[in-house]
């Protein structure tokens, strides 16, 4: 006999409480495992792919790892040293472009050009604040990533603890569907099937869409020969995990750094907005559809939501694990939503009368 549903409801409850208060506790310690599983949860498919052309769970999992360490070395020899220096450099030059800034602006509104006035002083201390600020952040991030507790769960314990979740990923689902309660276990697989499927279209196809956007407009930024194209590039990639938030961001930085160093030479700004136009191009009309779907039952404002509500609890490891629980929220209110509409709350007596009054006439 199955469980009174107060007594089910309680025992989730304490379930769920207890997962929120260890997520707040051990958030660091668990950090790279979170990370190890994401990037397995991510790669699932490909050690799906080399399973069905003949590897076995094991080898699949040793080709998957090979190259992932290749594009490794080669991002850490030829791309990481490139980004730090840019972002650095960057970072240095925010009080000159602050005074560009205000030059432009008393050229043309000469009352700003008053030392004493509100415009002028905000966008000294802007300049000034974000070479402090900035340069401090940026440089204790480098430092901290150095130190040798940072390297091991980096570089050591995230891609062990990845390859073995990628390598017993199967196995492990199996138990987990045993272990699931058997009257609701049909149920639990047919969600578990839907946020997978929501999952699958966001992360992996909008980390696919992130990962070809960004080497889209750093290539291309730094083609025209934009200073710091290669740092606008990687935050526009990054951002679009966000959607339309990366092409806001990285179109306003791109296209502010081209006024300034291509000042008078619109042709070349107008280059810089035409990349941008025809990276939203490409997106909307060829990545997106084809790596994401045209539904992902992720609302913007939803992701938003969840990733502030998330990180600000939890840290970094609650922005991991924002999106997946923002799925699992759509999909469970949207399940709630089609019980309600197929219960009597929803349809009252009136429609159970219609349905019967064609059996009442015979």
């Amino acid at each position: 006999m199955a469980l009174p549903v107060r007594d089910q409801l309680k025992y989730w409850g304490i379930a769920t409480v207890v997962v929120m208060l260890l997520l707040y506790a051990l958030g660091d310690v668990l950090l790279p495992f979170f990370l190890g599983a994401a990037i397995a949860y991510f790669l699932d498919p490909v050690a799906d792919w080399l399973e069905d052309r003949g590897l076995s769970r094991g080898m699949a999992t040793g080709v998957i790892t090979i190259g992932a360490i290749l594009i490794f070395v080669l991002a850490a020899l030829l791309i990481i040293p490139t980004l730090v220096q840019q972002a650095i450099q960057l970072f240095n030059v925010a009080p000159e472009l602050a005074g560009n800034i205000t030059t432009f602006l008393t050229e043309r509104f000469p009352s700003l050009a008053d030392e004493t006035s509100t415009i002028n002083q905000s966008l000294k201390s802007i300049g000034e604040t974000v070479s402090e600020r900035g340069g401090q952040l940026l440089n204790s991030a480098i430092t901290s990533a150095a130190s040798l507790l940072n390297i091991i769960v980096l570089f050591v314990i995230v891609p062990v603890v990845a390859v073995y979740l990628l390598l017993d990923w199967d196995r492990m689902i199996e138990r987990v569907d045993a272990l699931l309660p058997r009257d609701h276990a049909p149920v639990i697989r047919r969600l578990a099937g839907e946020v997978d499927d929501t999952l699958a279209a966001f992360i992996r196809g909008m980390g696919t869409v992130c990962i070809i956007l960004g080497a889209y407009y750093a290539i291309s930024l730094m083609l025209i020969g934009l200073q710091f194209g290669l740092v606008v590039g990687f935050v526009a990639g990054l951002l679009t995990f966000i959607p339309y938030v990366g092409a806001i961001v990285g179109g306003a930085l791109a296209i502010g750094l081209a006024l300034f160093q291509f000042w008078g030479d619109w042709l070349w700004i107008l280059a810089v907005a035409a990349i941008f136009q025809v990276g939203q191009l490409i997106e909307g009309n060829v990545l997106t559809p084809k790596m994401v779907g045209d539904s992902i039952g992720l609302h913007p404002v939803w992701l938003i939501l969840s990733l502030s509500v998330f990180g600000a609890l939890f840290g970094f490891v609650g922005m991991l694990v924002a999106v997946p629980v923002a799925a699992a929220l759509g999909v469970i209110v949207r399940f709630v939503i089609d019980r309600y509409k197929d219960s009597r709350l929803y349809k009252g007596l009136s429609h159970q009368d219609v349905q019967n009054a064609p059996e009442a006439e015979d």
